[in-house]
């Protein structure tokens, strides 16, 4: 015959309930970057903070320097830009399918290669926008000339120089319109 002891089962050591997740959600709007790329390179950001600043820069070589400088000082400018804004969330870019000129699509081309490697390395999703969604969303018309944009972004309360900082303030404000994330 078998014996079987009962004993009393040993108090069970519960752990006390994790706390409950806590997820911030950041009501900050989105720090938006967006480009007309060229030889003047207009741009626009909407910092987290809601405000829109934007102007132009040149990245162009020094007289004893190669082509590629361009690029490298376009590449620093980007980190430059992202540490100011704490961190870009979104690049927005016109998309121009054809130049007028050899020298400008061979300078669009390079300045949206290193663009474009760039947001891949930082992990900043980036989108193109074509030249008339631009157009069409600013003034009305697809077709519309240089002018035209710039009345539209002063219109807005913007004081752009030039034609390539009223395409970036177009370009912004279309991204704005698309809910400002993407």
């Amino acid at each position: 015959m078998a014996v079987i002891a009962l004993t009393k089962p040993a108090e069970e050591t519960r752990m006390p309930p994790p706390p409950p997740l806590s997820i911030e959600f950041s009501r900050d709007p989105p720090a938006i970057l967006a480009l007309d790329l060229g030889g003047q390179t207009g741009w626009a950001l909407r910092s987290r903070d809601g405000g829109i600043t934007s102007g132009t820069v040149a990245f162009r070589p020094g007289r004893f320097e190669g082509a590629g400088m361009a690029f490298l000082r376009f590449r620093g400018w980007l980190d430059e830009i992202a540490d100011l804004a704490h961190g870009l969330d979104r690049v927005v870019f016109e998309e121009v399918r054809a130049h007028a000129g050899t020298l400008a699509a061979q300078v669009y081309g390079g300045f949206l290669a290193h663009l474009t490697a760039w947001c891949e390395h930082e992990r900043v999703p980036y989108q193109g926008v074509p030249v008339g969604t631009i157009k069409r969303f600013a003034t009305g018309k697809g077709n519309a000339g240089k002018d035209a944009v710039i009345a539209a972004m002063t219109a807005k309360g913007h004081a752009p120089a030039d034609d390539n900082e009223a395409d970036a303030l177009a370009i912004l404000h279309w991204a704005l319109a698309q809910g400002g994330r993407r």
